[in-house]
């Protein structure tokens, strides 16, 4: 008779529990708001959800922040928890430089950087410890944490004209891929490629010099961008991994070191960046969907994605596909963008013979540019960078189609396009469209493996 007492006891127990649970959550969320914007492709692309916090404002100085050099971390972080308490709001930087660590993202929560202010990340890799759930270039591992970072988090943004600016002296250092780096990719390659599980994949050990991303949201929904600069980075700027409903909006990038994307979209779906401006180390906008084995077990593709009205002042690529695909991406659109400057290449789709995955409806239009230093349309299916003595396990070829190139103005390139794709599985569908390059310094044309490839008023000289 106890037993059935104290049983129904710890039922009742457990039931108010999860009411309260779902109570408190449902509280949290209360007051978040959304606008839409509407957002015209060449393919179905949903609204963008763009999040209204409630008008609560948290300073971090109510919570003992300095501008002086001391350490701001855990000021910046109880007032993130007060803010996600109350349902959500504006977590207030003000004017001045202030000094922090990693910076870690709760739901409902709008980071706010005044104007003048600077937030000041240390370059002590251990102050990026304990490790955290994240990736490196396609493979899930746990690693040092990104600067400013969320999991798992819904309603997040960083807005303001405030300035983020980490220090970089130590990751200059690590820009270079010493043997223990490299031991330590072939050491993930190989755990990601035999499915040896993430929380057993620490990275951060041995000298492996991976350095963590500026700006990673993991996992994440509704999330924002707007307004604010950003100046160096230590690995990938801004890296939208497994996000969904995203909107970036007059930000300033400046980020000139090693693997210093502007964007990376890795396994993330409806997203719009717009009115923005990037000068890059690396390429301005990337979409990735993982490596290999792990991206085949994610099984989440990258898809509707629009860059519109951006300027990239430097950069290697305008947009890169690749060469983590394995996922897949689909559905991309970059338009009215502006290149005073030399990139290496506008449209560049790059895998190789271990990613399998998909790429299909990726178009590039209205776009004028300095000078293209390789090429306006480049597919290279035999990417393979410093990873080409791993093992490989498993042959998997990538379907690629439907690429499209129109309205073009470019000063000077190699190629027009250099199209090389694998024979087991041949480029199909590429367009070029009212394409003008001033002079071409190579060949106008190179295609192996493909097939339909059209032009349409493609006018250059040499």
């Amino acid at each position: 008779m106890i037993s059935t007492v104290m049983k129904t006891k710890n039922i009742l127990k457990l039931t108010l529990s999860l009411a309260l649970t779902s109570f408190l959550w449902a509280c949290n969320s209360v007051g978040v708001e959304y606008s839409q914007i509407e957002v015209d492709a060449p393919f179905d692309m949903p609204a963008i959800k763009v999040c209204k916090f409630p008008q609560r404002d948290f300073l971090i100085t109510d919570y003992g922040a300095k501008p002086d050099g001391s350490d701001c971390t855990k000021a910046i972080a109880q007032a993130i928890e007060d803010c996600n308490d109350a349902g959500g709001g504006r977590v207030v930087v003000p004017a001045g430089k202030w000094f922090t660590k990693a910076i870690h993202f709760k739901s409902n929560v709008n980071l706010h950087l005044q104007e003048n202010a600077i937030l000041d990340f240390s370059d002590n890799p251990d102050d990026y410890l304990p490790a955290v759930m994240t990736s490196w270039e396609g493979l899930e591992c746990y690693n040092y944490s990104p600067l400013l970072y969320a999991f798992n988090c819904e309603n997040i943004a960083i807005t303001g004209s405030g300035k983020i600016a980490p220090r970089m002296d130590t990751w200059k250092v690590w820009f270079k891929r010493p043997p223990e780096h490299i031991a330590m990719l072939k050491d993930l390659y190989i755990k990601a490629s035999t499915n040896v599980p993430v929380i057993e994949r620490q990275v951060w050990k041995n000298k492996g010099n991976l350095r963590p991303h500026l700006i990673q949201f993991n996992r994440c929904k509704n999330i924002m961008l707007d307004g604010i600069k950003i100046r160096e980075s230590p690995f990938w700027t801004i890296h939208l991994y497994m996000c969904e409903n995203g909107y970036i909006n007059n930000i300033d990038v400046k980020a000139h070191g090693h693997n210093n994307d502007g964007v990376d979209f890795e396994m993330s779906k409806n997203i719009l960046v717009e009115n923005s401006t990037f000068d890059q180390g690396d390429d301005a906008f990337v979409v990735k969907s993982g490596r290999n084995a792990d991206a085949w077990r994610l099984n989440c593709p990258s898809e509707n994605i629009v860059v519109r009205n951006c300027t990239v002042r430097n950069g290697h690529t305008l947009l890169g596909i690749g060469s983590e695909l394995s996922g897949g991406v689909r559905n991309i659109y970059v338009h009215d963008c502006k290149v005073p400057n030399i990139v290496w290449r506008v449209l560049y789709v790059k895998t190789n013979h271990r990613r399998g995955g998909f790429v299909e409806n990726i178009y590039v239009e209205n776009t004028d540019i300095i000078s293209a230093r390789y090429s306006i349309l480049e597919v290279a299916t035999d990417v393979v960078y410093q990873w080409k003595d791993f093992p490989d396990y498993e042959t998997r070829i990538t379907n690629i189609k439907n690429l499209s190139v129109k309205n073009i103005n470019c000063g000077k390139s190699r190629y027009i396009y250099k199209i090389v794709g694998d024979k087991r599985a041949p480029v199909e569908n590429a367009s070029l469209t009212n394409v003008k390059v001033d002079k071409i310094t190579h060949s106008a044309r190179v295609a192996e493996n493909a097939k339909n490839i059209k032009e349409e008023n493609v006018i250059y000289s040499y």
